[in-house]
């Protein structure tokens, strides 16, 4: 066993309440994108219908709809038009899969996805598939990534949709959707991202990158939970089948009354993200590397810890049982998976085995992660590895 090294950083009894390590999962609404939203409620706000042209009330709430556009836009080098309101990247993903493959009509196909994607998307594809779609899922290599040779692979004459994460939800381990863009491009499919996890936290430009669709959600970036969007880029347009019907709305591809809150909120979130970004990269890179450091020597594995990871996700498995208790908010797996008591598929695809799996922590850190809070994380950790399980 490694030597287990003193702990450096903070007194034993220097404790603040029960520190959130689980960003991954949701993030706090940040409170500048509260007082936004709340302009937009109650009669002295911007209440009105953004459908409602004939009046001031709705001409307004449409500005600050297309205002929110364009600052989502901002964040990822898209062009206002091209994103569509959703209710999150959950209705962001089906309406980008079912929406291309349903468009085909008559004609199925092949789509390439893998075994690490959200539940989000598996079950989406595993609806498609009971439709009569074929579907490809790629493993992840030993390091926990999925290649653009494993794309290149894995293409057939009639691959017309590929789909992966851009980060990892449970991971943090980045693709290389540049390159992998670049393939499914010259063989004439359509590339979707999932990339929920990633605004905010990898520079993104849709104005360079090879990728026909994306989905993002507001609440994974301090903004509202119910809100989200999808970059439809020119090779997708009149690819697109809408799956919500009844008015029209968002260029016929998702009915519904615009949330003008919601919509400002994401804006606002996706706003501060881009003006933040640089600063808060930098911030949370050294928390992680003080965590990093509280955790040496313990007897435990990093998982993907060679490929390209963001510094706000921390997969970690212990080498045996052990008990934490509630000295932290964290989690084994993504939500989606918690709530139905289920063992971690990412982690299962990575090799490890059921027990590993239940041995698994994820810490995910953000905006307001404190010194401090690290310091009790790894405190935490290290008394909880190196008591032995009763």
């Amino acid at each position: 066993m490694p030597q287990i090294l003193p702990w450096p950083f903070a007194p034993a009894n220097d404790t603040v309440a029960t520190p959130y390590f689980d960003y991954a999962a949701t993030t706090p609404v940040d409170e500048r994108v509260i007082a936004r939203m709340v302009e937009c409620l109650g009669k002295s706000g911007t209440f009105g219908n953004p459908a409602s042209s004939s009046h001031s009330f709705g001409q307004r709430a449409r500005e600050q709809v297309e205002q929110a556009r364009r600052q989502v836009a901002g964040l990822v080098g898209a062009e206002p038009q091209q994103l569509v309101w959703t209710s999150g990247a959950t209705e962001s993903n089906n309406l980008a899969l079912k929406g291309v493959a349903q468009a085909r009509g008559a004609a199925k196909g092949h789509i390439i996805s893998s075994q690490i994607e959200h539940k989000a998307v598996l079950d989406t594809l595993a609806q498609l598939q009971g439709q009569g779609f074929a579907v490809t899922y790629l493993a992840p290599d030993k390091d926990g990534a999925i290649t653009t040779d494993a794309v290149r692979q894995a293409l057939r004459d009639d691959t017309f949709l590929v789909s992966l994460m851009l980060v990892n939800n449970e991971l943090g381990s980045v693709t290389d959707v540049a390159a992998i863009g670049d393939l499914v491009r010259e063989h004439g499919a359509l590339l979707h991202v999932d990339a929920a996890q990633a605004s905010g936290k990898v520079v993104i430009d849709l104005g360079t990158l090879a990728v026909d669709l994306m989905s993002f959600s507001a609440h994974k970036t301090y903004g509202p939970k119910g809100i989200g969007a999808l970059y439809v880029g020119p090779c997708a347009n009149g690819r697109l089948q809408a799956q919500i019907h009844g008015g029209g709305h968002e260029q016929g591809l998702r009915s519904g009354t615009l949330a003008t809150h919601q919509i400002v909120g994401m804006g606002e979130a996706f706003a501060l993200a881009h003006e933040l970004f640089a600063e808060e990269q930098a911030r949370i890179a050294s928390l992680r590397e003080r965590l990093l450091k509280g955790l040496q020597g313990l007897p435990l594995a990093f998982n993907a810890a060679r490929t390209r990871q963001i510094p706000h996700t921390l997969s970690i498995t212990a080498y045996s049982d052990f008990a934490l208790g509630n000295a932290l908010a964290v989690s084994s797996t993504s939500a989606c998976n918690s709530a139905s008591n289920a063992p971690s598929h990412v982690l299962l695809a990575l090799g490890l085995n059921l027990a590993e799996a239940t041995r698994t922590l994820r810490l995910s850190l953000g905006r307001f992660t404190t010194e401090q809070e690290v310091d009790q994380a790894a405190r935490a950790i290290r008394d909880a590895l190196l008591v032995p399980v009763p």
